[in-house]
């Protein structure tokens, strides 16, 4: 039995440079960085004081003094995110059987900003090693559980089918829209609210990797510091946002008349069993994830009109992803266009994969390729065409974007236009 066909009919965005998916979008045809100075905490004595924030006012943007109080800044991401797109689908409340409605939502580190914030009221500011949680909120628990973020997307949208929170580190935005294909191509579900949210530039987390060295130290010039593919890149910049997608079977979605931004073609994962956070230079798991992303899609390396990197800016992860593509996509990898959008939006960690899933989705909606930022020195190691500082117009009928995580994560997802698979797509050429 042929599985059924997934598209995207909804989109919702929280980012860095805007609210909402056309000003996300604006932000990376532009080629606007939204990097600068941590403004959330006092950085000083941080190796690291930069970071790309959201700027959001959530009472403005319609959540009550309840849930503000109820939910950490990444739950208040993703549920803004979710009605964005809940509203783009056009889907009614009549329409989506609660029964048949899921949600797999991903996140890399949860409600690290309430969660820390908490601490440093029981601990009386680290003071107390034996903490009183007399103190703590009533709230506290949905800050410790990572699922409370799935949880509250799913009270969002009434969800009352398969409800599942996926962290895999980085790659945890793609795995989460890759599963929730899945739930719809194997009949599990008929609609699907997927996507991820993180809210990581908290003292902790950027501590953590001022230790490891992997974030850029370039404090005075934080608009130019994310370089992927550069030269003289020194390391990711830290980012935050959300971006939430409506799934649904295709042939339900085109009897109701959705607007199809484009279908879930393909969809895989690999694990390197090699590193917690270092990568083979070889680039072969991700490769791997590549090929059958590519083989579940029906479609070719010549195929492939764009790729959405995952890019980070750190020295082994461009490396290692550049041999990836050619591994994978041989000669196609040096005629296909390559960007990075953490050149603009830093990288905020799991949501990141829905992030670079949405610009994917939008590039096959325009026809535009956005560019990596910064690009001014290339890399003799990254030698592909990887679009520096200019939005490119390009026929984008499907899309490769891909994700590699802290533990060996390595994820690929193929977006296609709506209807066209690359057999369909040969055969008409």
């Amino acid at each position: 039995m042929n599985a059924r066909r997934v598209a995207i009919t909804g989109i919702g965005v929280m980012a860095p440079g805007g609210t909402g998916r056309k000003a996300f979008w604006s932000t990376l045809t532009d080629g606007r960085t939204a990097t600068r100075t941590i403004s959330l905490f006092d950085p000083a004595g941080f190796r690291s004081r930069i970071a790309a924030e959201c700027d959001f006012d959530p009472a403005a943007e319609g959540l009550s003094r309840r849930e503000i109080r109820r939910m950490d800044r990444a739950a208040q991401m993703a549920v803004l995110a979710a009605r964005e797109a809940l509203l783009d689908s056009g889907l009614d409340d009549s329409e989506p059987d609660p029964a048949r409605t899921g949600v797999t939502l991903g996140s890399a580190v949860g409600c690290t900003m309430k969660l820390e914030e908490e601490y440093v009221v029981v601990s009386d500011t680290g003071r107390d090693w034996l903490v009183d949680p007399a103190y703590g909120v009533p709230h506290l628990y949905h800050f410790l559980v990572p699922s409370s973020l799935a949880a509250e997307v799913a009270w969002t949208c009434g969800a009352e089918g398969p409800v599942s929170l996926i962290s895999t580190g980085c790659t945890s935005g793609l795995d989460a829209v890759g599963n929730g294909a899945r739930l719809i191509a194997d009949g599990v579900a008929d609609t699907v609210v997927a996507g991820a949210t993180d809210a990581p530039i908290s003292p902790i987390t950027v501590a953590c990797f001022d230790a490891i060295k992997a974030t850029s130290p370039n404090n005075d010039d934080p608009a130019h510091a994310s370089r992927p593919f550069d030269r003289d890149r020194d390391g990711f910049v830290l980012g935050e946002g959300a971006a939430v997608f409506v799934l649904e079977e295709l042939d339900r979605a085109r009897a109701r008349g959705a607007h199809v931004y484009c279908e879930v073609a393909g969809y895989a994962t690999r694990g390197n069993a090699y590193h917690m956070t270092g990568l083979k230079p070889d680039g072969r798991e991700m490769a791997e994830a590549i090929r059958a992303a590519m083989n579940a899609a029906r479609i070719d390396p010549d195929d492939i009109d764009y790729i959405n990197a995952h890019g980070s800016g750190t020295r082994q992860n461009d490396r290692h992803e550049t041999a990836a593509f050619k591994r994978s996509l041989g000669k196609r990898a040096y005629e296909v266009p390559v960007s990075s959008i953490k050149s603009m939006i830093g990288h905020s960690l799991g949501a990141i994969g829905s992030l670079e899933v949405a610009a994917s989705a939008l590039a096959i909606e325009h026809d535009v390729v956005p560019p990596t930022a910064n690009l001014r020195t290339p890399d003799p190691e990254c030698d592909l065409d990887y679009v520096p500082g200019i939005a490119r117009e390009h026929r984008t009928d499907v899309v490769l974007s891909v994700g590699s995580g802290f533990g060996g994560f390595q994820s690929a997802v193929v977006l296609t236009a709506p209807g066209r698979d690359g057999a369909e797509r040969r055969a008409a050429a």
